[in-house]
């Protein structure tokens, strides 16, 4: 009986696999971490033109701040999207009918859990967006 000669590259796939495999895992942390910016922002902008739009219908110029305001806490609740720091600006300069309103929206959200993908702790993301009055609208 004889005994197997070893080869000289005997067990380098395992030390390929333990060297190649931080390297996937920090890919794959940088994708999740570009995906959930990617989709914060969206949201941040969806929460503007919901905001802009719900202004634009009501009658009054304070009823337009009240409803910007209210509808981007609630757009960014149902989207799960926690900001630290969320403020919201209404421009009803030219709020008659055939105007605009213009909805400003600034959310800075919490990024810590990703810190070891190398993104900061915190993103502040800014959106605007208009929507037109109706020119029939009555005051």
């Amino acid at each position: 009986m004889t005994t197997p000669i070893p080869k000289a590259d005997a067990g380098t796939s395992t030390i390929e696999l333990v060297l190649l495999a931080p390297v996937f895992v920090a890919l794959l942390l940088f994708v999740v971490a570009v995906g959930r910016i990617t989709e914060s922002e969206g949201q941040v902008q969806n929460a503007a033109a919901d905001a802009a739009r719900a202004a634009s219908v009501q009658r009054t110029t304070m009823g337009a701040t009240q409803a910007a305001e209210q509808t981007v806490a609630a757009t960014l609740a149902d989207q799960s999207i926690t900001c630290a720091n969320l403020t919201t600006s209404t421009d009803v300069s030219a709020f008659t009918p055939g105007g605009i309103v213009k909805v400003s929206v600034t959310c800075t959200t919490n990024l810590s859990d990703l810190l070891l993908s190398g993104f900061p702790g915190a993103k502040t993301f800014t959106a605007t967006a208009a929507a037109p009055i109706d020119l029939y609208q009555a005051p």
